[in-house]
């Protein structure tokens, strides 16, 4: 396991604090031997970030600022990546977001803004983030989206989101094709309901999770280290012949019919 990404170069987009799933990715990978860069959005987010890095005892790690809004810092990002590694191995990319009222009441009141900021930030940033990408991607590599099961099912609350999310899974089968002939492979991690300071955001997340952990096969929550571990195998050399998957880790919720 300590070797899996050894002399792995490895962005990880989407860390905002201690309990962000990118964050618990990055701690695996960093066990595994991979080399780390970062982006963040706001000197907030940075400070976060460094104080974790200094915490967690990472060496040589990179921080880049990245609007995903903006093209034009997407490829300054992967220009900046380019100087610092040559090569890019892999791609973690955990980053979504919505108006918090967007995250509540009915999906029929969904606003045009908030249902066009969700899919630009949630859903196109990953097209934009693999078209920077690839030509770092010079011996093949790996590109891992983070999703959840209300990108194919109806989740109450979730609403804008569960449909940025079904862009974002669509997305991932779409950039597998694409990409496949150049070794580069896409995948999803579709994670149960983790306590992340944006989940939060949405309302009756409590109760959401205590269904959850009830119905779940395996009677419990999904702990994030759970979930870098699968993102683990899908940058890992394990998962060579592995594409357009959306792996779930979510204790077998996804089966259950009521």
């Amino acid at each position: 396991m300590s070797t899996l990404l050894k002399d792995k170069n490895i962005l990880i987009m989407g860390v905002a604090n201690k309990w962000s799933i990118a964050w618990a990715i990055a701690k695996v990978f960093h066990k595994a031997g991979a080399k780390l860069a970062f982006t963040y959005l706001g000197e907030k987010t940075k400070k976060s970030i460094e104080k974790l890095i200094e915490q967690e005892g990472m060496k040589d790690v990179l921080l880049l600022s990245c609007d995903v809004t903006k093209d034009t810092e997407i490829e300054n990002t992967f220009d900046i990546l380019r100087g610092e590694f040559e090569t890019l191995h892999g791609v973690v990319h955990s980053i979504a977001h919505a108006k918090k009222e967007e995250l509540e009441g009915s999906y029929v009141d969904t606003s045009r803004d908030g249902y066009m900021m969700a899919q630009e930030v949630s859903a196109y940033s990953l097209v934009s983030v693999a078209k920077y990408a690839k030509p770092l991607m010079l011996n093949g590599g790996s590109i891992v989206a983070l999703t959840y099961l209300g990108g194919e099912r109806v989740v109450k609350n979730y609403n804008v989101m569960g449909v940025a999310k079904a862009a974002l899974e669509a997305s991932v089968k779409y950039l597998a094709h694409d990409l496949g002939e150049e070794n580069i492979r896409v995948n999803a991690i579709s994670a149960g309901p983790i306590k992340t300071l944006a989940a939060k955001g949405i309302k009756d997340f409590n109760t959401m999770l205590k269904a959850f952990e009830e119905k779940t096969p395996m009677k419990r929550l999904i702990n994030t280290e759970e979930i870098g571990n699968t993102a683990l195998f899908l940058c890992s050399d394990l998962s060579s012949g592995v594409t357009g998957e959306n792996i779930h880790v979510d204790g077998g919720y996804h089966i259950l019919g009521y």
